[in-house]
């Protein structure tokens, strides 16, 4: 089974309708999703990202570049071979609908 990681800055809106809705649709891959942005990680209970997650994940899909960059900058870009930018921006709510045609266009499973 392939582990798919989903990355935005806080792990409520587009990384967590990422996994939510890829694991409704794929039950043969494994799905997480984590934020980047520890302190509001904390303030909101969500996922905060660590290097498990990285090493768990077969493949790293980042909402931004800037988080792709975040990632390399702490972790030496040791993962960098498993990240992919999405370019979606910070702009879309929970489950959004407009947010899910983006998902299902750029991520083909």
């Amino acid at each position: 089974m392939k582990n798919i990681l989903f990355v935005c800055s806080a792990n409520k809106q587009r990384s967590k309708t990422a996994e939510d809705y890829f694991a409704s649709k794929y039950t043969n891959y494994n799905f997480d999703s984590v934020g980047t942005n520890q302190k509001i990680c904390n303030k909101d209970g969500t996922n905060f990202i660590t290097e498990a997650h990285l090493i768990w994940a077969d493949e790293v899909y980042v909402m931004e570049q800037r988080h792709k960059k975040q990632i390399n900058e702490h972790t030496e870009r040791k993962y960098r071979h498993k990240i992919i930018v999405l370019s979606i921006p910070d702009r879309f709510k929970y489950y959004q609908k407009e947010l899910i045609s983006i998902l299902e266009e750029k991520i083909q499973l």
